[in-house]
């Protein structure tokens, strides 16, 4: 059974020079096509009641998601870890209800909190 820690390791391994010469000349750009198909086949997995291809796909948008966070890092932008920490942060700020003082509340609740804290942070940062 392979770690977390193991397919980042795989992907660094894919983006060096020793590496894939696909991988390698991936940017933001080129891989918009692949993380758009794997979300799509993801989708189509669940349609389908499909729980080993569900279970697959995610792994490829798993993969995706390291895949761009690799190449932010080789550009300076950000790191995984900024990636990790700031869906961390989002989900725990999103669910007061779950995480703070304020009280359960049903999917419907919880659904329309989520919106009116997420517009509240898009008005703050146009």
């Amino acid at each position: 059974m392979h770690t977390f820690e193991e397919l980042v390791s795989v992907v660094k391994i894919l983006r060096s020079e020793q590496g894939c010469s696909w991988d390698r000349k991936q940017t933001f750009e080129s891989l918009k096509p692949c993380i758009l198909d794997e979300a799509r086949e993801v989708a189509e997995a669940v349609d389908k009641q499909d729980m080993d291809n569900l279970c697959e796909e995610l792994g490829d948008v798993l993969f995706n998601v390291l895949i761009y966070s690799q190449i932010a890092e080789e550009k300076g932008c950000f790191e995984l870890k900024d990636v990790v920490d700031g869906v961390c942060e989002k989900m725990i700020r999103r669910h007061p209800h779950v995480f703070g003082e304020q009280k359960r509340l049903s999917a419907e609740e919880s659904l329309d909190l989520w919106n009116t804290i997420k517009k509240q942070e898009k008005n703050k940062n146009p």
